[in-house]
């Protein structure tokens, strides 16, 4: 084989991560591409690869899936050599620390703790989590997430070791305390002075009580919201299609003639 490409071999998860190391190893010796890579340049890249598989997910295409999942797999063993060439750790450093971590963390499957639920090993897992050094249990939310994903972590956090509502009837209450408060402070009559700053703390307390009313009937807020978007962009782009095959321009249109073309596609 030419540049003696690693063969595919058996069935085997060992060889094939072995070729994925090999081929990495000889990329950074011998590409030019690879050989300038950073952790720093490569961040942004990762960044979209994980959106990428988000994406998949999201539309059910298994077959991105798979690909996407062998793009950020790829990206991870970069990081690793990259950190090897320094001597701060390699892939082998990685793969060790993290079984560690699960092991440790798991002491009703490694151990002899006993759980009854997954409530149960959520407590357990922020309560390990604090032993090892965490000085907070939100520590470990990541401060540049999406403010939305965000939000449903530092509420899965605090549930975790029971600071959380009894029922989703309280939930909902608190939600329609939070509309009340923004629907009479900020429900004014057009061009009326409205205190941006104070309106956007109101609606803040709005979508957190509504992101975790949609933890406590097991709907990914995230998601939702991204379906929404999905939805949204294909039923303008329908309404854009159609105005262009009867010649028109959608600023030239009236909201009623775009309801036209929106309703439709809402049936699609």
């Amino acid at each position: 084989m030419p540049n003696n490409i690693p063969p595919i071999t058996a069935a085997d998860p060992s060889s094939a991560f072995l070729r994925l190391l090999t081929v990495l190893d000889t990329l950074r010796t011998q590409c030019p591409w690879d050989k300038k890579q950073t952790m720093e340049t490569l961040r942004h890249l990762t960044i979209e690869e994980t959106y990428e598989l988000s994406d998949a997910i999201l539309e059910g295409d298994l077959d991105e899936v798979k690909k996407e999942l062998g793009d950020v797999m790829m990206h991870l063993v970069f990081y690793a050599r990259i950190a090897s060439e320094t001597n701060d750790f390699t892939i082998v450093d990685v793969l060790n620390s993290v079984c560690d971590k699960l092991i440790n963390r798991h002491p009703h499957i490694y151990g002899d703790v006993e759980v009854q639920d997954e409530q149960d090993v959520k407590r357990n897992w922020e309560q390990i989590k604090l032993k090892e050094g965490n000085k907070s249990v939100l520590g470990g939310v990541p401060a540049s997430l999406p403010a939305l994903v965000k939000a449903s972590r530092i509420q899965e956090k605090a549930r975790g070791i029971g600071f959380d509502w009894e029922n989703k009837s309280q939930v909902w209450e608190k939600v329609e305390e939070e509309l009340a408060e923004f629907k009479n402070e900020y429900n004014v009559v057009d061009n009326a002075a409205i205190d941006i700053e104070k309106a956007e703390a109101e609606f803040g307390d709005v979508l957190f009580s509504l992101i975790n009313y949609a933890r406590f009937i097991n709907i990914n807020p995230e998601n939702a919201l991204e379906k929404t978007n999905k939805k949204f962009i294909k039923r303008f782009q329908y309404l854009e299609e159609k105005a262009k095959e009867n010649g028109k321009l959608l600023q030239d249109m009236t909201l009623a003639e775009m309801d036209v073309y929106w309703n439709e596609a809402k049936k699609l």
